[in-house]
């Protein structure tokens, strides 16, 4: 039996060692194992369970001690390949999150202005006449929070059930321009390799991201590295001077948009020095562009001549012009690329992917990875990393958007959807074959009269927060307000800024208050079992569809029939009787979870992303796919996609094998695109950049750890920071409230001047985790033309002194 000091030590470990982390002043965010942990055993009404941490996508494993049907401890799991015991400050309190104050208990019906409580009954009924009145006009909008067996379940129900592909999630925000960017290159999507490269890496370079303060435990995977005395190259490439420049052997200040003159300079010099890796390129790789006829995904071939004339104009001259890297820091990348007796690994995140040209500058680094041959070695890799816990496994792999289905299929294609349609057992041609619109045309369609077009009338969002994270906020969602013929329902665990606007709230069920499964920036699929009830008459967001479903069944709606005229989400036990797991008080009777991930597998063989059962998940601290049963029995994952040496699904005898290749020939695409700048940029009127993003203590809109006391003291509000001579220069002291402006809208912040982040000179930085002040009122809506993902890393704006601002108006 455990001891009371002992369970005492346990339950007040974690709060110790984040609370020292959120207190320390030192430059870089301090993660470390939880030593006071060993075996987790149970004991004395103390048990422990497995799951990954609920907040971002590196997937770090959690130990989670429950007593008396609460959360009441949080260790590092040292069992686990990701983290192996470590946790950043967030992790370390992740089991706070449900415990907050206000947490949502009752569905509530907003009457005559006023929420009002009602039952479940009644609230599935209302959401269920409204979609089998318009189900052409109902929308989904969920998120990379969703868990796999959640996304699938709505993708089934929207896809095979109503002919309907008017789905997108938010991860449409943050990780659509890495997706386009994987299929464009390989014709799959998700990184070839994974975090083992940052143990074998002598040189890191950040692309416009952070990872000191946005992923720090992977981050800490290299500076572990130096502390044991290895030689490990950092290279910051940034708008602005963060955490991970402060660790950085190089910083590179670039002009926004200038990572793509940078990636165009580094294979000009690659090619003008004739020290490309020839024989990998000749071998393994084409050339791409864009046709005139416009931009595409795939766009048309071309010869290695015509890149080598496409790119001839990007000189370290020119591309000292437009990036504002000097020519001697642009030869010393490419001085780095051109060495073959190092490896290299890339990283990237939000400041590749928010940006107009976020399909292009993707494809160009992966790019610059193949023509140099740094690609397929441990160490050798270009990798993208995800902000959201599943935005992988669940938006990318189950295809929860507006243009996709399952396993890397896409409803315009007529095998896809017959395949989709006989996985899901449903009459043919449920599946609709015009994709339905991506996140910002949904909310344009959503926020617009009917009578002027606006044909998204009724929308469902779940697991994410669009009134405070969609761009132009004004436009896209304050908008809503007036149309009393649109009709918002939200499945949320606290008050938010979307359930402002809400006509119909539904109390959500979160994390371990349900089973579920998720999928990381590693292709790592990740389960976890129900460990504790949700508070008052919370429910699970994958039971909500499911109710929703069985309530239109009833109605006699035919897309809830399958072919054999049965509820198309049937399950069935040992008997062949049917469980009704529409009834709440049923659903836990089997495994939802189970019954739907099973199904989903067969959706994986065809794009290699294969899955192993749902019960080698439950042994395992995750899986990287494709994951493959060996001749004992035994499942085994795959590290490196694409190299011989690893993936089993390369040809027998090839170093390597793009396999998925867009050009049908196991080959990569080095593509050429042409610069563009900015869609917006500062002028007389609006001098600055505005450039946006995430903090250390806070993840995305702040709804979770805004309620976690020790993180929310720690960083308590959002501001803007502003470089010291902009400040003296519109007489601006420090934490003077201020308003931040664009053309858009306004946003009232104190400044911050000389913190943590440095931004330069006609640039300012706003975290948009606080919603009393929402950045995104000023943000601009422009997005890229492929993936369709907004750019909030750079408009036009300006600060104006509070007072000056009453003086002018």
């Amino acid at each position: 039996m455990m001891d009371s000091k002992r369970r005492t030590f346990l339950k007040s470990t974690a709060m110790a060692a984040a609370s020292s982390m959120v207190a320390s002043n030192a430059s870089l965010p301090v993660v470390y194992a939880d030593q006071g942990v060993a075996d987790l055993p149970d004991g004395d009404g103390l048990s422990w369970n497995k799951a990954p941490c609920r907040f971002c996508g590196t997937g770090c494993h959690v130990q989670v001690g429950v007593e008396d049907g609460r959360v009441v401890a949080i260790a590092g799991d040292k069992a686990a390949d990701v983290n192996k015991g470590l946790l950043c400050v967030k992790g370390y309190h992740v089991g706070g999150i449900l415990y907050g104050k206000d947490r949502l208990t009752k569905p509530l019906l907003r009457k005559d202005g006023k929420l009002t409580e009602i039952e479940w009954d009644e609230a599935i009924e209302i959401v269920a006449k409204r979609i089998y009145d318009s189900p052409e006009t109902f929308a989904i909008y969920g998120s990379g929070q969703w868990t796999i067996p959640e996304g699938y379940a709505a993708q089934k129900f929207m896809k095979g059930g109503l002919g309907n592909n008017h789905i997108d999630p938010n991860a449409r925000l943050c990780m659509a321009s890495a997706v386009t960017g994987f299929l464009g290159t390989y014709g799959v999507d998700e990184p070839a390799g994974c975090y083992d490269d940052l143990d074998e890496c002598d040189v890191v370079i950040t692309w416009g991201n952070n990872p000191a303060e946005m992923h720090p435990v992977l981050f800490s995977r290299v500076t572990d590295r130096r502390s044991r005395g290895e030689n490990v190259r950092l290279i910051d490439i940034g708008t602005r001077r963060t955490r991970t420049t402060d660790a950085a052997n190089v910083y590179l200040e670039m002009k926004p948009h200038g990572d793509v003159p940078i990636a165009l300079g580094i294979m000009h010099l690659l090619i003008e020095n004739g020290n490309y890796d020839r024989s990998f390129v000749e071998q393994h790789c084409n050339f791409r562009a864009h046709p005139e006829s416009g931009k595409s995904l795939f766009g048309e071939a071309i010869s290695e001549d015509e890149f080598r004339k496409r790119i001839a104009k990007y000189t370290p001259e020119h591309v000292e012009e437009l990036s504002g890297i000097s020519v001697d820091d642009l030869r010393m990348l490419a001085d780095l690329f051109a060495n073959p007796d190092i490896r290299i690994t890339s990283l990237w995140c939000m400041g590749m992917n928010q940006h107009t040209m976020g399909t292009a500058v993707n494809t160009l680094v992966h790019g610059v990875h193949l023509l140099s041959g740094h690609f397929g070695k441990p160490g050798d890799a270009p990798t993208s990393l995800t902000g959201q816990p599943s935005a992988c496994g669940t938006v990318r792999e189950v295809g929860t958007l507006a243009h996709a289905l399952p396993g890397g299929r896409i409803v315009a294609k007529p095998e896809h959807r017959k395949q989709s349609e006989e996985f899901w057992n449903v009459r043919e041609g449920s599946v609709n074959a015009v994709p339905g619109y991506h996140t910002v045309k949904m909310f344009d369609q959503f926020t617009k009269p009917t009578s002027d077009g606006g044909d998204i009338t009724t929308m469902f969002v779940q697991v994410t927060n669009p009134g405070q994270t969609l761009p132009n906020l004004n436009k896209l969602f304050n908008d809503k307000e007036p149309l009393d013929d649109k009709f918002l329902i939200v499945s949320e665990v606290y008050p938010t800024a979307t359930t402002e606007l809400a006509d119909l709230i539904l109390p959500a069920a979160m994390w371990v208050e349900k089973n579920g499964v998720y999928g990381n920036s590693e292709r790592r699929t990740q389960q976890w079992f129900k460990m504790v009830d949700p508070p008052g008459e919370a429910r699970d967001d994958t039971w909500m569809t499911i109710a929703i479903a069985h309530k239109l069944f009833e109605m006699g709606y035919e897309g809830m029939k399958d072919k054999d005229g049965e509820f198309i989400f049937a399950v069935k036990d040992d008997a062949g009787k049917e469980i009704p797991i529409w009834n709440f008080d049923n659903y836990y009777d089997t495994n939802v979870d189970k019954h739907l991930f099973e199904e989903y597998r067969q959706f994986t063989t065809m794009k290699h992303k294969n899955l192993a059962p749902y019960d080698e998940y439950v042994k395992a601290r995750g899986l990287r796919w494709p994951v493959v049963e060996q001749e004992d029995g035994s499942w085994r994952e795959t590290r490196f996609r694409f190299s011989g040496f690893d993936d089993p699904f390369v040809a027998e005898g090839e170093e390597f094998d793009f396999y998925h290749s867009s050009s049908k020939d196991g080959r990569a695409q080095i593509w050429f695109h042409e610069y563009e700048p900015p869609p917006e940029i500062p002028d007389d009127e609006y001098p600055m950049w505005l450039c946006t993003g995430r903090v250390l203590e806070h993840w995305h809109t702040g709804t979770m750890t805004r309620r976690l006391e020790p993180l929310n003291r720690a960083m308590p509000t959002g501001y803007v920071e502003m470089h010291m001579e902009d400040a003296r220069a519109a007489n601006i002291r420090q934490g003077e409230v201020v308003i931040v402006e664009s053309r858009r809208g306004s946003c009232e912040l104190p400044v911050w001047i000389d913190g943590r982040g440095r931004p330069p000179r006609g640039s300012i930085f706003v975290p948009f985790f606080d919603e009393t002040k929402l950045i995104n009122d000023v943000t601009l809506d422009e997005h890229c033309p492929i993936s369709k993902q907004p750019d909030y890393k750079k408009c036009a704006a300006r600060v104006v002194k509070k007072a000056a601002a009453k003086v002018k108006s």
